[in-house]
């Protein structure tokens, strides 16, 4: 039987817990603002060479597009869980287990999970595209203008899921810093892309495609190259206790390929989630008001995905750390970085609300200087839209919080539920209130989920404080 202390005994050492946290969460946060800031610049480009119509447009692409990175997410996450749980439980193990060939074959078959989600997804955009388009109420000209777009990913979805999967893979081979370079390089490169193409050369929306896609490739062929290279803990050797290079290449685990997604698929959810809410605002609004109200929350969407990136950074950040305590046995240690990050996430997300609410009329110029129209009711959808910000950070950390110790059931109930709860809100609230009831819908839901997950992540960590077993005095390398 195994010893256990006292809650009120045990203790975590803060500053190591501090310094973990911001380890793994700055690199990520920096990638993804840099993320943000691309997807950013494309609105700015767009809307100000094209007008609000190509913000209507992209915004109708975007949640078609966006399934795609919610692919190469899900396997990175699912991948990067099992990897920092099997480095977790290696440094308790009593005999010195050698997990190379796992490492191996982990990432052998995210690889070719990769590459059938890639060829089944371009499929689909070919095939159906114009449908989806047409459900968000797109008219002629918005369609053929988001098609212009569209068609290229529909000829290389591969790329943008293997784009999304490498630098998530990279930060658990031990490297943040070198998948934060590498996520910030393709941003920087897509924003010099979109100047040259819609600026320069205007290529409208079909440029925004090419740089995004160009930049995309170029992530794809560095990060496969880290995992030959000296800066990785070279997993692929010509021979793995045994095995030949050849033998292994062909080594695609059934078993594994099922964990990835049965642990990434929470965050799929939550990109899928994204997706469908954000298609089904489109149509609402183009019910309830026409392509300039959709541009206005275009706009909107552009200046919530920045704190969506930072809480996605915070998320994703905590999930190396939280995997290895997990499978260290040290839930003393989860609790405090848990409990770190979600005073990070509030933080942040009640400042850029307030930041937000101050100085709207001089974000929203960015976009479009010309149209008092657009900017007056894009205005008008922060104040209505974005009150709950902060909240949506919280649900999707705890989302990941229940991935990292492996518990995809809770995870995926989260992701589930985040949709679900907001269905009757943009039902019911636009035919009692009209045009605000669209703007009010989803952070009305966000209070509602707050509510019941809050006390999901509470009493789970609190149950395994309960439970935990005398602590091994191991930190993460």
């Amino acid at each position: 039987m195994q010893n256990l202390m006292p809650a009120s005994m045990r203790t975590t050492d803060v500053k190591y817990i501090r310094s973990t946290f911001w380890r793994y969460s700055l690199p990520a946060i920096t990638a993804m603002l840099v993320n943000g800031l691309y997807q950013i610049v494309d609105g700015i480009f767009i809307g100000r060479v094209i007008g609000y119509t190509g913000l209507a447009a992209i915004n109708m692409a975007w949640p078609i597009i966006i399934s795609l990175a919610g692919l190469g997410i899900m396997v990175g996450i699912g991948a990067g869980s099992l990897l920092s749980i099997q480095q977790g439980k290696a440094q308790i193990a009593t005999s010195n287990t050698d997990s190379h060939l796992y490492t191996v074959k982990l990432l052998l078959t995210s690889f070719y999970l990769m590459l059938v989600l890639g060829l089944i997804s371009s499929l689909i955009l070919y095939n159906l595209s114009d449908s989806l388009l047409i459900l968000q109420g797109g008219t002629k000209e918005g369609i053929n203008l988001a098609q212009s777009y569209i068609s290229w990913f529909s000829l290389a979805g591969v790329i943008s899921i293997l784009a999304a999967a490498f630098p998530l893979l990279i930060r658990n081979d031990n490297s943040p810093f070198l998948a934060t370079g590498l996520m910030a390089f393709g941003a920087l490169l897509n924003i010099f892309l979109d100047y040259l193409f819609i600026s320069q050369l205007n290529f409208g929306l079909e440029g925004a495609a090419l740089a995004t896609l160009i930049a995309q490739l170029i992530v794809c062929l560095l990060g496969g190259a880290y995992f030959f290279s000296d800066f990785s803990t070279k997993p692929f050797k010509t021979k793995t206790r045994g095995y030949k290079w050849f033998d292994l290449t062909l080594n695609f685990n059934l078993l594994l390929a099922r964990k990835i997604i049965i642990l990434g698929s929470s965050s799929l959810i939550i990109y899928l989630y994204t997706s469908i809410m954000v298609g089904l605002h489109n149509a609402l609004f183009m019910l309830y008001g026409d392509a300039l109200t959709v541009g206005a929350y275009a706009i909107v969407s552009y200046l919530m995905v920045l704190y969506y990136f930072v809480a996605e950074g915070i998320a994703d950040g905590s999930q190396p750390p939280v995997s290895y305590f997990y499978g260290a046995q040290r839930t003393f240690d989860i609790r405090a970085l848990i409990s770190l990050s979600i005073k990070v996430t509030l933080i942040a997300g009640l400042s850029w609300t307030l930041l937000l609410n101050l100085f709207p009329s001089q974000l929203v110029i960015l976009f479009n200087h010309q149209d008092d129209a657009l900017i007056q009711t894009t205005v008008q959808g922060i104040q209505l839209h974005l009150f709950a910000l902060a909240l949506d950070g919280f649900i999707m950390l705890a989302s990941i919080y229940f991935t990292s110790v492996n518990q995809a059931g809770k995870a995926l109930s989260i992701a589930l539920a985040n949709m679900l709860i907001q269905l009757p809100f943009l039902y019911f609230f636009p035919k009692w209130l009209g045009l605000e009831g669209v703007w009010l819908a989803m952070p009305a839901s966000n209070v509602m989920l707050f509510i019941i997950v809050a006390p999901m992540l509470y009493f789970d960590i609190k149950k395994k404080c309960q439970t935990e077993p005398l602590a091994h005095v191991k930190y993460l390398n």
